[in-house]
C-alpha cells in the first residue's frame, strides 16, 4: 500500500541529513525507470539500512576478528582488556559524532548491566569460558562482553526507527515484560531446577503468534509475522556468534580441544534472548498500532 512520504529517519543522526535530498533524487529517479528498477533500488535500500542498523555490532565483530588475527600475543595490556577500551572509545565516538542517538546510548547501557549479570553467573557454572588474561573483569568476565550485548540491543534500537515499526496484534506491554522476566530468571534457574524453555517459547507463541510487524523500506509498507523476525535475528546472531568463538573472544566446552561450529540448540537461546532484547527496547521504544500515532 502506497503511503505518503514520511520523513527521512537519517534526520536522527545529523552526520547524514546532508543525503538525505541526494537519497530523495536518487529513488525518484529509480521509480521512473519502472517498476524493476524501482524494486531494486527499494533492495538496496534495505540493505543499506540494516547496515547502518548493524553498526555497533559490525564494528564490534570488526574489532573480535581484528585483535585475533593482528594484535600482539606478547603485548603488555592484554587483548580483551584492548577490547574493552576500544569498545568504550567506540561507544564515545559514536555519541561524539551523533551518529548514535541518547535513546539507543541508553539502551546500550542497560544491555550492558543485564548482560554482564548473566555472563558472570554463566562463566561460574562453566556453560562457557574466557580463556585470556585481563586485567578489566569481573570475576571471569572480562567487561568487553557486556558491549556484545550491548549491541543486540543497539541493533533493535536503530531498526525499529529506521524501519519505522508498527504492529498489529501487538500483545500488551506488561505481558512482554513479565515474559522476559521469565525467560531471564529461567537463564539462571535451569542449572538447579527443570529448564522451562519449551513452555517459553509456547508462551511467546501465544503472545506474539497473531503479530505482525509492519515497516516501510522505502514508499510501501511491507509486513512479516513477528515471531519470524525473532528468528531471523537470532539466526544472524548465531553465525556472529560462530566467528566470535573462531576468533577465540570465548569458548565453549565442546570448543576446548578445537574449534567447531556452536551447537544450533544455541539458537534456542538466542532466540529467547532476543525476547529479552524486544521487551527493553519495547519499554522505550512503546510499540504503536499500525493505524495510530499511540502507544500499544
Amino acid at each position: 500500500m502506497l503511503k505518503p512520504h514520511t520523513p527521512s529517519a537519517t534526520r536522527d543522526w545529523p552526520l547524514l541529513t546532508r543525503f538525505i535530498a541526494r537519497e530523495a533524487a536518487l529513488g525518484e529517479a529509480a521509480r521512473v525507470r519502472g517498476p524493476w528498477s524501482a524494486g531494486c533500488y527499494e533492495f538496496l535500500r534495505f540493505g543499506v539500512k540494516q547496515a547502518w542498523a548493524c553498526l555497533y555490532g559490525g564494528l564490534m565483530l570488526v574489532l573480535l576478528l581484528g585483535t585475533w588475527l593482528l594484535y600482539p600475543r606478547d603485548a603488555a595490556l592484554p587483548r580483551y582488556d584492548f577490547l574493552t577500551l576500544a569498545a568504550l572509545a567506540l561507544q564515545v565516538a559514536l555519541i561524539r559524532f551523533r551518529l548514535e542517538t541518547k535513546e539507543e546510548a541508553l539502551v546500550i547501557l542497560i544491555f550492558h548491566l543485564v548482560g554482564t549479570g548473566m555472563e558472570i553467573f554463566k562463566t561460574a557454572v562453566g556453560s562457557w569460558v574466557y580463556p585470556e588474561e585481563s586485567y578489566l573483569r569481573i570475576g571471569g568476565v572480562p567487561l568487553f562482553t557486556g558491549f556484545m550485548y550491548a549491541a543486540v540491543g543497539s541493533y533493535i534500537a536503530r531498526v525499529w526507527r529506521l524501519f519505522d515499526f508498527r504492529f498489529s496484534h501487538h500483545p500488551p506491554l506488561w505481558s512482554v515484560l513479565l515474559l522476559a522476566a521469565c525467560i531471564y530468571t529461567n537463564f539462571f534457574l535451569h542449572h538447579y531446577w527443570w529448564d522451562l524453555r519449551w513452555g517459553l517459547f509456547a508462551l511467546a507463541a501465544l503472545l506474539f503468534g497473531r503479530c505482525w510487524v509492519y515497516f516501510r523500506v522505502w514508499d510501501v509498507d511491507r509486513r512479516m509475522p513477528l515471531l519470524l523476525g525473532f528468528a531471523l535475528v537470532a539466526l544472524f546472531i548465531w553465525f556472529a556468534e560462530n566467528l566470535g568463538t573462531f576468533a577465540g573472544a570465548w569458548i565453549y566446552p565442546s570448543q576446548k580441544q578445537g574449534w567447531t561450529m556452536v551447537s544450533f540448540a544455541k539458537f534456542g537461546s538466542w532466540y529467547l534472548l532476543m525476547l529479552i532484547s524486544y521487551a527493553l527496547v519495547a519499554l522505550i521504544r512503546r510499540p504503536r498500532d499500525r493505524n495510530e500515532t499511540t502507544a500499544l
